[in-house]
């Protein structure tokens, strides 16, 4: 597996998680997520990717949607997040720190143990 393969698997999982967060912000359109995740280009996402996942979560509960006219332009939709989707997001969260924490005492612990 070469780096451009494990990025691409982590950021699967990651940009769920980071749609959930963002929405648990306030509501938003399809194409603020674009432009807010592009800040960070490892979670930089086009809408073909978007799109799909929003549907998915819609489909799941996970987050609803509503159309509200805009001041610049044709309606927009947008989302927020479900009870249920709250709910995922806080197990997310948890397990995201159990992750991280994991991940840095095997850091810490490959430079004070030993290997056999």
């Amino acid at each position: 597996m070469n780096i451009n393969e494990w990025i691409s698997q982590v950021r699967r999982g990651i940009l769920e998680y980071s749609i959930l967060l963002l929405l648990k912000q306030k509501k938003r359109y399809g194409y603020e997520f674009t432009a807010l995740l592009s800040k960070w280009e490892i979670l930089s996402v086009t809408e073909g990717t978007l799109y799909p996942l929003l549907r998915r979560l819609s489909k799941e509960k996970y987050i609803e949607s509503f159309w509200q006219e805009s001041t610049s332009g044709p309606p927009r939709k947008y989302y927020i997040l479900s009870p249920l989707g709250k709910e995922l997001l806080e197990e997310m969260s948890e397990e995201w720190g159990n992750l991280v924490d994991a991940i840095q005492q095997i850091d810490k612990s490959e430079q004070t143990e030993e290997m056999p």
